[in-house]
């Protein structure tokens, strides 16, 4: 789908102000060779303001609009939302014990000792594991990658990698033998716990989790290049993925010509497993931004996106006083947790400008996203290189682009 670009100034923006993005973009990380490419699309309602395109997809070929992206945990939002539609239905709750679903769990406790060649000893949780925990990261999971405690070991050693791990079933049966980190609910860790979410989906409506996707999702969006396995038709679209290399800035990870994504997945990630273009997932914030629906087709009502962005984590604290994660995509200070997004609590801790109730995550790739209700803003940025913590490019767009607003 070609994405057509509005007068920035009748949307509100400088348009010298927003030049500066992708120069800045340009002259810090693509002439250097530190990222591969960049593309930015800042939209404000329904239009776009400015869209930058810059790089190469390939060696000597121009990135081109149309590209398509491994989103990886972009992906999330997603699977909740699915997931949210459940709840709307009177499917399932909130509230909702996760054994209700997955009963295997039922005795599955908390970490106290052991871990390597030494068994695990763990005692019961102090309260049970609900799906609310599933949402917003407070089920008690990990992440392999993590590699701070015996848990994050563990998922190592059973190679719960998402995407390339074990099918969902064999998941749910893995993690039956592995403690949880912490009692549910007490504290917040980035984890697979949204792909365990995608796998209650499927448990619930009996298909898996790509159909349920298109079903509920991207095929009433018009999000007509988003997918888990990209098809053949498709693959000259996909750019190099990159991975940062202290000495060569970057090598390649996956090729775009032979991508992992082009293969059908062992595992249909919630959590991370999804590709997506600038326009479609700029359709999905749309429809965020316009309270639910978009072109005629109502994806949640306006109150349970009211729900999913506010701030879930105990006592209405920040990620600072809750996280244990070595990791996670979002700023910690001033922010919140959602059911499915982080959110800006208090915009000054952030030190940088914003909304509070603005919304946003990113991937592993480098890709990024907020809508900011109050300003009716959009920000999508999308690149390919891992990990997404190698340079601060997001927090740098989201203050430029607050300094081009001059409405």
């Amino acid at each position: 789908m070609t994405l057509t670009v509005s007068d920035p100034a009748e949307l509100g923006f400088s348009p010298e102000r927003l030049a500066r993005i992708p120069a800045h973009l340009k002259a810090k990380y693509l002439d250097p060779g530190l990222l591969p490419h960049a593309a930015v699309l800042i939209g404000r309602g329904d239009e776009i303001a400015h869209l930058s395109v810059q790089g190469e997809a390939r060696p000597g070929e121009a990135l081109k609009q149309d590209a398509i992206f491994r989103i990886a945990s972009m992906t999330k939002p997603i699977t909740s939302v699915a997931f949210m539609q459940l709840v709307e239905e009177g499917k399932i709750a909130l509230s909702d014990p996760v054994t209700k679903i997955i009963p295997e769990w039922n005795k599955l406790g908390v970490f106290v000792a052991g871990g390597g060649n030494t068994p695990f000893v763990s005692r019961p949780c102090t309260q049970p594991m609900r799906m609310i925990d599933l949402l917003r990261h407070t089920a008690g999971f990990t992440y392999s990658f993590q590699e701070r405690t015996p848990i994050d070991a563990a998922y190592r050693k059973a190679r719960l990698e998402a995407f390339s791990g074990p099918d969902l079933e064999e998941l749910i049966a893995l993690l039956a033998y592995i403690p949880l980190q912490f009692d549910p609910g007490s504290s917040w860790n980035y984890s697979i716990a949204t792909d365990i979410l995608g796998a209650v989906i499927q448990r619930i409506e009996g298909t898996p989790l790509d159909e349920v996707i298109a079903a509920r999702i991207t095929r009433p969006l018009g999000m007509d290049d988003t997918h888990f396995q990209i098809p053949d038709s498709k693959i000259a679209r996909v750019p190099d993925c990159q991975v940062f290399d202290p000495v060569a800035k970057m090598k390649l990870w996956d090729p775009g010509a032979t991508t992992a994504w082009a293969k059908k997945p062992q595992q249909l990630s919630g959590g991370g497993g999804m590709a997506s273009t600038l326009s479609d997932y700029h359709r999905f914030c749309r429809m965020l931004l316009n309270e639910g629906e978009l072109d005629g087709a109502r994806i949640l009502s306006r109150k349970t996106l009211d729900l999913m962005t506010a701030n879930h984590l105990p006592g209405g604290g920040d990620l600072t006083q809750h996280s244990t994660a070595l990791f996670s995509e979002a700023e910690n200070a001033g922010a919140g947790f959602g059911l499915g997004f982080a959110t800006t609590i208090d915009s000054a801790a952030t030190m940088i400008p914003g909304s509070i109730g603005d919304f946003y995550w990113g991937g592993m790739f480098s890709t990024a996203f907020f809508v900011d209700p109050h300003e009716e803003i959009i920000m999508l940025f999308m690149t390919q290189l891992m990990p997404s913590s190698t340079y601060p490019v997001r927090r740098e767009i989201k203050t430029m682009l607050y300094a081009a607003l001059a409405d």
